[in-house]
């Protein structure tokens, strides 16, 4: 079995010793390059050494495990969430198949949940899983920016930043106020589940368009947004869009 780097992180030293103890023992095969309880050192060291398996502390003062994994820029690890407390973050990361086990720690749970994450590393599923679950997180709390996966990794946009998305040959063209245009491979469907419920608007199979920079509709079938840009509006979405934009 190949040798799986991790990293620990728990902002108390003494359940950071005991879950290493844990480790160690029952997974020798797993390399544990750091073990921190600093959550801001946390995030510069999984950038920096890339690890294949990262045990995350949810509960630490200044940032959540959540957080931590926020501001990762590739975060391409299995994870393990390491718990006290049974709570609404729970249903999400089962939502997203991810693993975690609850304070204090039981052997055979542990044990299983390392079994399963070495197995899912084999099947490189770790970033989609770790993206959707900051959106799942986003979708239980006043969600202002959303994840997005682009070639350089993970970009964090404010939500009220976005002018449009435009599909181009499978990939999605994002338009932002004041920025650079990012490219994703997520589909223009799948941005348009993310912002279910806030003020975008599909006016074209390959248009999602934010409604707050829509300044004019023009007779022609066009949607004239307000950093000059016009986007075809297919006939069947007029009568929806001119009574959402109503509703704004």
């Amino acid at each position: 079995m190949n040798t799986i780097q991790a990293i620990l992180v728990d902002d108390e030293e003494k359940a950071l010793e005991g879950l290493q103890i844990k480790v160690n023992r029952f997974f020798p095969n797993i390399k544990i390059l750091k073990s921190i309880s600093n959550p801001e050192k946390a995030i510069e060291f999984i950038n920096k050494l890339k690890p294949n398996l990262v045990f995350m502390d949810i509960e630490m003062p200044i940032l959540s495990g959540f957080d931590v994994l926020s501001k990762i820029n590739n975060p391409n690890f299995e994870i393990i969430f390491v718990t006290a407390y049974n709570n609404y973050a729970i249903e999400a990361i089962q939502h997203c198949a991810i693993g975690y086990v609850v304070k204090p720690i039981d052997n055979d749970e542990l044990k299983a949940a390392i079994t399963n994450a070495i197995n899912n590393i084999n099947q490189k599923t770790a970033f989609e899983k770790n993206v959707q679950l900051l959106e799942q997180l986003g979708a239980n709390k006043t969600q202002t920016s959303i994840a997005i996966p682009s070639q350089k990794g993970l970009s964090f946009i404010k939500i009220k930043d976005i002018i449009r998305f435009e599909g181009v040959d499978g990939y999605t063209k994002i338009i932002i106020k004041d920025k650079k245009a990012l490219l994703s491979s997520y589909s223009i469907g799948k941005f348009c589940k993310i912002l279910t419920n806030k003020p975008f608007f599909l006016c074209h199979k390959s248009h999602l368009i934010n409604l707050e920079f829509v300044s004019s509709i023009l007779k022609e079938g066009y949607i004239e947004l307000s950093n000059q840009c016009s986007v075809p509006c297919a006939k069947s979405k007029r009568a929806d869009l001119l009574q959402k934009m109503k509703n704004l």
